[in-house]
């Protein structure tokens, strides 16, 4: 199967640090490579309203469906999001939170469509540890568990000013070759340890390490 990329920026700021990152790892991307950029700030979602278990009927909300069919349509979904308070942005977060919805409707099937797809992260940060990042991993991996995912792990780099994380050289490096890693299927926590009682321990998807 082809792949094909989306990219879901999700930043406050157009242009900004996580997008610029995230451009400088598609251009390694071979050049038949389908790659569609969707600005969730453009496409914006109004706050997620679960109504599971209301006798109203979901209500379809405005640019949902353009996001639904993109998301549907990728092999690799790419979330760019600055880290904003040790997580992703509320864009991001709000596109996830849709996926609950779309758990159940129009069509029930989504859960096992996305199944065996992947998800990864790029994102710029102000910090230069990069281990606070690690709220904004987990829950990027383990969304992609929940949902039977791959996970290709979350390309960090350093800015605050527009543009300065293309001073980040070790960023860009490893912008180079971020996207060539081989995406593993996300697991939990405890998954892990049941499979490590009948089998050797595999490494992990990605770490944050350089």
């Amino acid at each position: 199967m082809d792949r094909s990329f989306l990219f879901l920026l999700a930043s406050a700021r157009p242009g900004g640090n996580s997008e610029l990152l995230a451009r400088a790892a598609a251009e390694q991307l071979p050049a038949a490579t389908e790659r569609r950029w969707l600005d969730l700030a453009r496409l914006a979602l109004p706050d997620f309203v679960d109504t599971r278990h209301a006798e109203t009927p979901w209500p379809e909300q405005e640019n949902e469906e353009t996001l639904r069919q993109a998301t549907l349509a990728a092999t690799d979904i790419v979330i760019v999001s600055p880290l904003y308070w040790y997580s992703v942005s509320s864009y991001a977060k709000r596109y996830l939170d849709y996926w609950s919805k779309w758990l159940s409707t129009p069509d029930p099937g989504f859960r096992a469509a996305m199944a065996g797809r992947a998800l990864w992260g790029v994102t710029a940060m102000a910090h230069r540890e990069e281990v606070v990042a690690r709220p904004l991993e987990l829950t990027l991996h383990h969304s992609a568990a929940y949902m039977g995912m791959n996970f290709g792990g979350v390309l960090l780099g350093n800015g605050t000013r527009p543009g300065q994380v293309l001073d980040d050289e070790r960023a860009i490096a490893r912008a180079k070759t971020f996207f060539a890693g081989e995406p593993r299927p996300a697991r939990f926590p405890e998954e892990g340890r049941a499979a490590g009682r009948s089998r050797s321990p595999e490494p992990a998807a990605h770490s944050l390490s350089p």
